[in-house]
Parts: structure tokens; sequence; C-alpha cells
């Protein structure tokens, strides 16, 4: 075996490793971390797949072997992140009327909590006007400096905090029934409540930012993916509007969201359209979509776009929809869960932290009715 042979054979098993761990349902950080890069995974295996072709002489069995196994890595990665490329199918209509009381528009920004670059963040919301902000990781600090938008966006929900998990809800449109949860943990909020759009139709709207797998902040990624699944089960798609928006700390093609896809019956308006990479803003070649809007089948999309760089380690997330009932009907259906999957759902929420056990589980929809 030349030395050629032995540094490919190498490369061949390090590309499998995220294939193989995708595969797990083990939630140690680590392992669910594989879940974020898998465009540049994709990338790297086209590579050692070209490479190989060069060193290999094909003389041996193993070699075939070897570019199988990397192209069925490849093959689960690309089925992974095909649905975000414009190779797939929308999966959200896009919106040609022109009625102004049936939009909404969303800024979502993962603001940084030490990022000084306040003004970078006013000036897009000056130049956007969306009717609703809502900004993460954003303390005291962050809220003096962004009373300045407070003339304009006259109904606030305010939770600064200095962990990282700090929330701001900065509204044009009437919010009501606003209630702040703690679903997992004692220090990580979220908004739940109701929007008001200018026709009069009430949207119930949740704001979600949960804590990521990582080695600083969570071993697992139990809390994170718990508070998604009980989101996800708990909201009534088939009865309310609903927009679910925030930093969720995990990617749009992770098994998590998939599933919390599947339970709510909630729509990805960036199915068909792009990736929309929002995080790491200052890395180009580490990059994934972190920060989400879902919402239901009743809205068609009028832009969605991210946005310029003000200094954070996330680029501010744009969508602009159109409250349209008709949609229903012709909007492409979320798969519904099958009943393992909701099993697994079930068992992620009761694995999670202490604070998750005063909820109770037999009852639907019991976390917004409190």
């Amino acid at each position: 075996m030349s030395l050629g042979e032995i540094l490919i054979l190498f490369f061949t098993i390090l590309m499998c490793i995220p294939t193989i761990a995708s595969l797990t349902r083990f939630d140690i950080w680590w392992v669910r971390g594989f879940d974020f890069p898998r465009i540049q995974i994709s990338f790297l295996i086209i590579c050692v797949i070209v490479f190989s072709f060069f060193v290999y002489d094909f003389s041996e069995a193993w070699h075939y072997i070897a570019i199988g196994v990397l192209i069925f890595s490849l093959l689960y990665q690309f089925k992974k992140i095909f649905p975000y490329t414009y190779l797939s199918k929308k999966q959200v209509l896009k919106f040609k009327g022109s009625d102004p009381n049936a939009t909404i528009s969303i800024l979502v920004s993962n603001v940084l909590t030490p990022n000084k670059r306040s003004d970078k963040l006013i000036a897009l919301i000056n130049d956007r006007k969306p009717d609703l902000v809502l900004t993460l990781e954003s303390d005291k600090r962050w809220e003096e400096e962004l009373s300045v938008i407070e003339e304009d966006y006259k109904y606030n929900i305010k939770i600064p905090k200095d962990n990282l998990y700090g929330m701001h809800l900065y509204s044009k449109l009437e919010l009501d029934d606003i209630k702040v949860r703690n679903l997992v943990q004692e220090d990580i909020p979220s908004i739940h409540g109701n929007v008001i759009l200018r026709n009069g139709k009430k949207i119930r709207l949740h704001c979600l930012h949960p804590m990521p797998p990582s080695p600083t902040e969570s071993e697992t990624s139990t809390n994170r993916d718990a508070e998604l699944l009980m989101v996800g089960r708990d909201i009534d798609a088939e009865k309310d509007s609903i927009l679910v928006i925030g930093d969720l700390n995990d990617v749009a093609w992770s098994r998590t969201t998939r599933l919390f896809q599947k339970l709510s019956g909630l729509m990805d308006p960036r199915k068909g359209r792009g990736f929309f990479n929002t995080f790491h803003s200052k890395y180009f070649l580490l990059r994934w979509p972190l920060d989400h809007v879902f919402h239901t089948k009743d809205f068609t999309l009028i832009e969605i776009a991210r946005e310029r760089n003000i200094g954070s380690d996330h680029f501010p997330m744009y969508i602009n929809l159109n409250y349209e009932p008709t949609a229903e009907a012709i909007n492409e259906d979320t798969d519904a869960p099958a009943q393992e999957e909701e099993n697994w759902a079930e068992e992620k929420i009761q694995n999670a932290d202490p604070l998750m056990k005063k909820i109770e589980f037999s009852s639907p929809r019991s976390i917004f009715r409190v």
C-alpha cells in the first residue's frame, strides 16, 4: 500500500465519521455537532473522491469499496441538505398580491451581547422597517441603546439578561396575551402570545432561543431538543395561525428540527430557496442556518433575506409574509410523524431538566395554557 493510498484511506475513514454519527441517536454535543456542517462535509467528501481517482489504480477490491463508502456518505449528506437548494420544490408559495393589511414583516437578530455596534442594527431596522423585531442575547445595555426605536415600536417585551439568553421583542403591531416562559431552564426565557395584523387577524407567536449542545454550554442536545419538540407537539396548526421565530441553535436539516416540523405542521419558507446561513458571520467557509421563521400553511412569502453584518456572530434574518387563508389548500403539506418519532420526541421531553417535570405532559398544549 502506497503512502498516497494510506492517506486517502485515512481521509475516507475520517469523512465517514459524520455520517455514522448522524445515523445514531446519541445526543452528546460532539455527535450532534455533525448535524451543522453538512454543506462543508459534502464538499470535503467530494474532494476525497476526486483525489481517490488519482491515487487508486483500482487493482484491489478495497479501492472500489472505499469509493463506494464515500459515495454513500455523500448521498446521505446531500439528501439532508437537498430540500434547501434551488433544485428542490418550494414548500411555501410566493405571494403576488398587494394587501398591506394582511402582511407581517419580521427581523430576527442574535446581537451577540458583547457586540457594541447597536448603531448597525438600528440602521438596518430603519432601512427595513419590519413590523416585528426580535433580538436574542440582548442585555440591559442593548435594551437602553435600542430604546430609540420604541417610538415606532410601542409594543415591546423586554427580558434583559447577562447570560447570553436575553430576549427583546419590539412590535408595531398590537401584542396580546403575552407570556414569558422558562420552558426548560430557569435562566432561558421564551415569549408566547398573539400578534394582531392590521386587518384584525390574530396570529399565535412563539419566540425561542434554546441552549445549544456544546462543551461550554450543554454537554448534550437533550434540553434544546426537548424545548423545540415540546413546542412543536403542543401548538395547534389546524386551529391557529402560528409563527415560530428565533435562534433555535439547530440547523433546518437536523433530525430534531425536521421532527419539529412534522409535529407542528409548520412550513419552512427556505425550502427550495437556499440555505440562508446566518452563523458564523466572521467565517465564510463555516456557516449554517441557525436563525429560523416557521409558519402555518395560511401564509405566502413576499420576501426572505439574510441581512448585512451588524457586528454580531449572526447575520440578522428578515422575512415578509402575507396572511392568505386560501393558501392553506395549495401550500405543500408537511409530513406527519411516525409513531416511533412521536415516542422519541416524548422520550426527549421526559429526559430534559427537572423544570420540565413541572409541565403536565399528558395535557395537549399545556405549556401555553398555564
